[in-house]
Parts: structure tokens; C-alpha cells; sequence
């Protein structure tokens, strides 16, 4: 089974379950979840950096899993760590 399959109905069980809330003033909530993410994804400068092969090719493939081309992927990584919203797994 596919990942997206996965999620997908792992989404629906949830949903089906009643895990889902609805959002107070939704409208409102919707307009600053859009201003965040236009303001996230905006694209202003450019950067060149230098990465092994090995870590190169698992972004890339992380990438692929998720969906998304790789720069996107890197793009996020570092602003979600900027954001101080990335968080490292301890074992």
C-alpha cells in the first residue's frame, strides 16, 4: 500500500472517529493560516551550498516520499529550525 494511501485513510478513521474539532471563527483563522503560509513560502534569495552525495540523495528521496520537489523540502526544514519549531527525536 501506497503512503498516501495510508494517510489517507488513517485521516478518514480519524475523521470518522470524532477526533476532529471544529475551529472557532473559522473565516478568521483561515485569513491568518493564508498569510502564514504565503509569507513562508515566499522566495526572495537564493543560496548555494555544499552537501555530500549521501545526504543529498536521502533528501531527495524523503522528498519524493512526501510529495514535494527536494528544494522545497530543504526550504521547509530550515525555516520550521528558524521557527524553532523543529524538534530533534531523542531516543
Amino acid at each position: 500500500m501506497a503512503k498516501r494511501d495510508t494517510t489517507d485513510k488513517d485521516l478518514l478513521k480519524s475523521y470518522e472517529e470524532g477526533d476532529w474539532q471544529s475551529v472557532a471563527d473559522r473565516e478568521k483563522e483561515v485569513r491568518h493560516l493564508q498569510g502564514y503560509a504565503a509569507a513562508t513560502f515566499t522566495k526572495d534569495r537564493r543560496i548555494n551550498i555544499r552537501i555530500s552525495t549521501k545526504d543529498l540523495n536521502a533528501l531527495q528521496k524523503r522528498a519524493l516520499e512526501e510529495g514535494i520537489p527536494y528544494q522545497t523540502l530543504i526550504a521547509s526544514v530550515l525555516h520550521k529550525y528558524v521557527a524553532g519549531r523543529l524538534r530533534e527525536d531523542k531516543p
